[in-house]
C-alpha cells in the first residue's frame, strides 16, 4: 500500500510521537460528587414539616419545630439549599467560570421564577373555583386575601409578573429567587477572599436588620402589595445570610465545626433555655406550671421581637438555628454515617426504607414544594367537609405525605429521561 503519511516511512516513529504533541491534552471526566446523605435527609425532613404547616386548620402545625423554638422548617429549607447550591452551582463556577456559573443561575431563577408564577395561577384558579362552584359557607379566596386580585386584577396582575405584589402564602419562591440572583456576586467576591463575601453577605443582612447597628427599626425590603406598607413576609436581604452559611460550609469557606461536650452543652442548653422565649405554645407550659416565671418572661417578647423576627431573619433565629443544625450534625455522624442503617435486623431495613423515602423527597424539593404548596390548600379543603378529629386529621395529613412521596419519585423518573435509548 503506498505511504499516504505527510511524514517519510522512516520517520513514522517520529510521526507518531509529533502527533501525539499536537494532539489536545486527554482531561479526565470530573468524577460525580457523591450525594450527602445529611443534605438530602434534612431537606427531605423540612418538606414534610412545611406540608403540614401550611394545611389551614391542621392539628400537627402544634408539634412542628416552631412551636419549640425560633426557627422552623423554613431555615432548614434555606440553609439546604445554600449547601446545594454550593454543590451544583459552585461546582460549575469553578470548573466552567464565572460567565457559565452565571448563566447557569439565571437558567435556575428562569424555572423558580415560573414555578411561583405558575403556583399562584394554579391556587388563585383553584379557590375562584371552590367560591364559585362549591356552595361553601365560606370565601376561599378571601382565606388567602386574594380578594384585591380578583377585584382589580390589571394592575396586579402586572404586580405579580414584577414581583411588586406578593400575597402571603406565595413569598418562599420570590425569596429563593432575589438569594440565588446574589450567588453571582458572591462568587465574583470569593476572589478576592472569603472575607470579602463574608463582608458583603453580613452588610446586607445588617441593612434589613438596622437594630443590630442602632439605625432605628426600618431596615431595607421589597413592598408586597402597592396599596400597603406590608413588606415581603421572607427579606431576602436578611434570609441571605443563612443561605449562604450553608453555601460556605458546603464549599470549604467554612471549616466544619469541631464535635465536643462543651458545644453540644451550649447548643442544647440554648435551645431549651431560650425556648419560652421564642415559642408561645412552650410559654404558655412554663406560665402555667410556674406563674412566677411566666410574668419574667412575658415582658421580655416586646423587648426581643426584633431580635427574633422571621420577616427580616433576627439575630436569635440565626443562632437558635446554628444551634440546632450543629446537634443534628453531631447526632448524623460523619458523612452521615448514623443516618445510613447497618445489619440486616427488621428495624434497620425499615429504617434503610425510610430514608431512602426521605432523600428521594430531599432531591426533589422543588417540585415538592411547588406540589405541596398547591396540595396543601386541597388538603384543608377535605378537613373543612370533615369533623377535623384526630383521625380525620391523621388521614390528610398521611395522605399528603404519601402524595409528596409520589411527587418525588414522580420527577425523578421524568428527571431520568427514560424514553431515551440506553446503551
Amino acid at each position: 500500500m503506498a505511504n499516504i503519511s505527510p511524514f517519510p516511512a522512516n520517520q513514522s516513529g517520529d510521526a507518531t510521537e509529533v502527533a501525539n504533541r499536537l494532539a489536545p491534552p486527554q482531561v479526565p471526566a470530573p468524577q460525580r460528587r457523591a450525594r450527602d446523605p445529611r443534605l438530602d435527609f434534612f431537606r427531605g425532613i423540612a418538606m414534610f414539616i412545611i406540608l403540614c404547616a401550611h394545611i389551614p386548620g391542621n392539628r400537627w402545625t402544634g408539634w412542628i419545630p416552631a412551636r419549640f423554638g425560633f426557627s422552623d422548617a423554613t431555615e432548614i429549607f434555606v440553609f439546604c439549599s445554600g449547601m446545594a447550591s454550593a454543590v451544583a452551582f459552585g461546582s460549575t463556577f469553578a470548573r466552567r467560570g464565572w460567565l457559565i456559573g452565571t448563566a447557569r443561575v439565571i437558567f435556575r431563577c428562569w424555572q423558580v421564577y415560573w414555578a411561583h408564577i405558575g403556583l399562584f395561577v394554579f391556587i388563585a384558579t383553584t379557590m375562584a373555583a371552590l367560591d364559585l362552584y362549591g356552595g361553601f359557607d365560606k370565601s376561599y379566596i378571601g382565606s388567602l386575601n386574594l380578594i384585591p386580585f380578583f377585584e382589580n386584577p390589571v394592575p396586579q396582575l402586572v404586580g405579580l409578573m414584577t414581583l411588586a405584589y406578593v400575597p402571603n402564602y406565595f413569598d418562599i419562591l420570590p425569596m429563593y429567587l432575589v438569594v440565588l440572583g446574589l450567588m453571582p456576586v458572591m462568587m465574583g467576591l470569593e476572589r478576592i477572599g472569603f472575607w470579602a463575601v463574608a463582608a458583603a453577605s453580613i452588610g446586607i443582612w445588617l441593612l434589613a436588620n438596622p437594630y443590630m447597628a442602632g439605625f432605628g427599626p426600618d431596615g431595607i425590603g421589597l413592598s408586597a402589595e402597592p396599596w400597603s406598607q406590608r413588606e415581603w413576609f421572607f427579606n431576602p436581604f436578611g434570609w441571605q445570610l443563612l443561605f449562604f452559611t450553608g453555601f460556605a460550609f458546603m464549599a470549604g469557606w467554612l471549616p466544619a465545626p469541631p464535635v465536643s461536650k462543651q458545644l453540644i452543652g451550649l447548643s442544647a442548653a440554648y435551645l431549651v433555655l431560650l425556648a419560652p422565649f421564642g415559642s408561645w405554645k412552650v410559654f404558655l407550659w412554663v406560665d402555667a406550671a410556674m406563674p412566677a416565671l411566666g410574668d419574667l418572661i412575658r415582658p421580655t417578647w416586646a423587648v426581643t421581637s426584633e431580635w427574633r423576627e422571621k420577616t427580616d431573619f433576627g439575630l436569635l433565629r440565626y443562632g437558635h438555628f446554628l444551634a440546632l443544625a450543629y446537634l443534628a450534625w453531631v447526632a448524623a455522624g460523619e458523612g452521615g454515617k448514623h443516618l445510613i442503617a447497618t445489619g440486616h435486623s427488621l428495624a434497620a431495613r425499615i429504617w434503610a426504607g425510610l430514608l431512602r423515602i426521605i432523600s428521594k423527597v430531599g432531591q426533589q424539593s422543588l417540585a415538592v414544594f411547588v406540589f405541596s404548596m398547591a396540595l396543601a390548600r386541597l388538603l384543608g379543603l377535605g378537613l373543612d367537609l370533615t369533623n377535623r378529629s384526630v383521625l380525620t386529621t391523621a388521614f390528610f395529613n398521611l395522605l399528603g405525605f404519601a402524595l409528596i412521596i409520589g411527587c418525588a419519585y414522580t420527577a425523578a423518573w421524568f428527571k431520568s429521561h427514560p424514553w431515551k435509548t440506553k446503551k
